[in-house]
């Protein structure tokens, strides 16, 4: 199974990274990572926009859902049956709202790997025969950023663009939701303040390089969450 995921997502995913690092003026790592991680993101957006229908078209009817689990409490085949027939009268699919997550968290993780893995000199060892060996990989990026290295000021400022990604999908949740659900909006309150935490305590430790990559993809995410809004109001 391991050698299949790096056959399949690691490998393929590494040398994308040194591909472009090789093209890139300058042979600058950390703008391989940022470009590298937009296309991904480019690429996976039609999973992205599958998976946000999904969830708006699920806060719209919970209302339902619950009055449905009240009326059927003590019994659980009617209920099923009548939200069942719910989710076929709006045509939501549950279930499709997940794919696309269990498809990109694969990747992300792939990317994750392949971009820690670029400054192990053992790495390179994994080139395609048509990728040219750099030899060493320059580790100072945008002309300041040392991005093997742990910066404090990196992992802060991730964590703050993190805190406004969730606080920016929170009211786009909260624009959705008709009934005001008490339970979602105090657990997305919480992980408001909790997960950014934990990102600045995780990426303290980390090299910029894996910061860079979590950055972009968060900055992407906010973009991408604002092209959505206005070109698919809820």
């Amino acid at each position: 199974m391991m050698q299949l995921y790096n056959t399949i997502l690691y490998q393929p995913l590494f040398n994308a990274t040194v591909f472009l690092y090789n093209i890139i003026p300058g042979s600058d790592f950390g703008l391989a990572i940022i470009t590298l991680t937009v296309l991904i993101r480019i690429v996976m957006f039609p999973l992205t926009l599958k998976t946000t229908k999904s969830q708006r078209a699920l806060t719209k009817i919970n209302p339902q859902i619950k009055l449905i689990k009240e009326k059927f409490k003590k019994d659980t085949q009617s209920q099923s049956a009548a939200i069942m027939a719910l989710y076929k009268e709006n045509k939501v699919n549950p279930l499709s709202g997940c794919l696309p997550l269990i498809i990109q968290l694969p990747i992300l993780i792939a990317l994750y790997s392949a971009f820690g893995a670029g400054f192990k000199p053992e790495s390179l060892s994994l080139l395609y025969g048509f990728i040219s060996n750099p030899g060493f990989i320059n580790t100072t990026s945008l002309g300041f950023l040392n991005i093997a290295s742990k910066n404090a000021i990196l992992a802060i400022v991730t964590g703050v663009f993190q805190f406004l990604q969730l606080r920016q999908n929170n009211l786009t949740m909260a624009a959705a939701t008709t009934d005001g659900n008490k339970e979602m909006q105090a657990m997305n309150k919480q992980m408001l303040y909790f997960f950014p935490v934990m990102i600045i305590i995780i990426g303290w430790n980390l090299p910029a390089a894996l910061l860079l990559y979590w950055l972009t993809t968060t900055l992407f995410s906010m973009v991408e969450q604002m092209y959505i809004r206005a070109k698919y109001p809820v």
